[in-house]
């Protein structure tokens, strides 16, 4: 499992978890699209060429090869993409499977399916997860706050119940492509962005198209400099000031591309995001001190502001915010299991090509000098916790130094 977007609680939901994958955040749809409106999302969204993405997917991303068996997900948006990956996969010698996901159905299961399922062992899943190699998710998120009506306590039980589903991915070391990556271009995000969605789909897409082999050498770099430091000092004018040790942990790059020796490697290396462009780490556990603050985030659709987070001994001792969107953060936060309250990672951004207006104040994973810290499950990025939630903080225009030395300067990496 992996990681929520814009700063939210992210729980494992039966519906739309693809083991380590960083979950797209639970969100709030008022009624269902018609296929004429998912077609014309789909038209104004995606690249010109499907054939070619797909492709490319397959063969340079995923390395699909023959006898892998590929399980294949998305939403009806992106159908005509997700048919050419599965024929791209069979061309290839491999055994595709093909899921479709949709809002209308996560929002349904919990109106309709008795909670007592939420905790029943995910058989199917499970038995899925030993026999997949490869997985490629799309994301199919199509609007904010799918499931803001749900309990709590619902959702953590089905994100416990699937845990299992995920570790397995990774001790199988399942090769993972996820399309996505907080940034897919639907009409609300561009708004939250402060941009139109066609100028957002127009750099989404570039993004997810952009040179890899420049992006896996400067994610090399960046990893190494990273990599032979030991304390970590991060501060931002919005009163953001933490200290964290990485010594001896390591870091893993999301270049666009799972290379040979990414494969050899396995666990977390073998899962990239697109658009890619990131370096991450689990730091050393308990070490993190001091407080992280996000101005401005949204939670199920609501606003949260100055949500602050107080880090004592590598714990979260206190979490408080403002704004309509907090109550609900903090409510899913109190229902998740042990491990909720851990520090989880350190992510920053090195993709160069990639930028949104920082008038909107909301951050992204991958935008070159990002810094991105978390609070939950980290088995994603190298560490032992595989608690079903994740609190994720983007702190854009952070300064960071590492053993004294600036690696951050006021949002600008000085690494590349």
């Amino acid at each position: 499992m992996r990681r929520i977007f814009s700063g939210s609680l992210c729980l494992i939901a039966c519906l739309a978890v693809l083991s380590c994958q960083r979950a797209a955040p639970p969100t709030n749809l008022s009624e269902s699209k018609s296929n004429t409106n998912l077609a014309e999302t789909a038209k104004r969204a995606s690249p010109a060429d499907l054939e070619a993405l797909s492709n490319r997917l397959v063969d340079q991303v995923a390395a699909v090869k023959e006898g892998d068996i590929v399980l294949i997900s998305g939403g009806v948006r992106d159908l005509e993409l997700l048919e050419n990956l599965n024929i791209d996969a069979r061309k290839a010698g491999a055994f595709p499977l093909l899921t479709l996901n949709s809002d209308r159905m996560a929002k349904k299961y919990y109106e309709e399916v008795p909670e007592k399922y939420d905790s029943q062992t995910p058989d199917l899943d499970l038995k899925l997860a030993t026999l997949a190699t490869v997985a490629i998710n799309v994301d199919s998120i199509e609007g904010e706050g799918v499931l803001s009506g749900v309990s709590p306590a619902r959702l953590a039980a089905t994100g416990k119940t699937f845990e299992p589903v995920g570790d397995l991915y990774l001790k199988r070391n399942v090769r993972q492509v996820s399309v996505g990556n907080g940034l897919y271009p639907t009409d609300w995000r561009a708004k939250r962005f402060g941009m139109t969605q066609d100028e957002l789909a127009k750099t989404f897409w570039a993004a997810v198209n952009t040179d890899y082999s420049a992006l896996q050498a400067s994610g090399e770099k960046v990893k190494s400099a990273l990599a032979i430091g030991k304390k970590m000092h991060i501060t931002n004018p919005n009163g953001t000031d933490l200290k964290v040790r990485t010594e001896g942990r390591p870091f893993f790059v999301s270049d666009g591309i799972i290379s040979p020796e990414d494969v050899k490697k396995g666990g977390p290396a073998v899962s990239v995001y697109l658009p890619a462009g990131e370096v991450y780490c689990a730091p050393v556990a308990g070490t993190a001190e001091g407080k992280v603050v996000v101005s401005r985030d949204f939670y199920n659709g609501k606003e949260i502001t100055d949500l602050t987070l107080t880090f004592v001994g590598g714990k979260l001792t206190s979490l408080t915010g403002s704004g309509p969107g907090f109550a609900a953060l903090k409510a899913q936060y109190d229902a998740s299991g042990d491990g909720k309250e851990l520090f989880g990672f350190v992510d920053f951004g090195i993709n160069p090509n990639f930028s949104v207006p920082a008038a909107s104040k909301l951050g992204n994973w991958i935008q070159s000098g990002m810094v991105t810290v978390g609070v939950g499950n980290n088995a994603w990025a190298g560490g032992d916790n595989k608690v079903s939630s994740e609190i994720v903080n983007y702190l854009p225009g952070s300064t960071v130094t590492l053993d004294g030395k600036t690696v951050v300067e006021k949002g600008s990496l000085k690494l590349q």
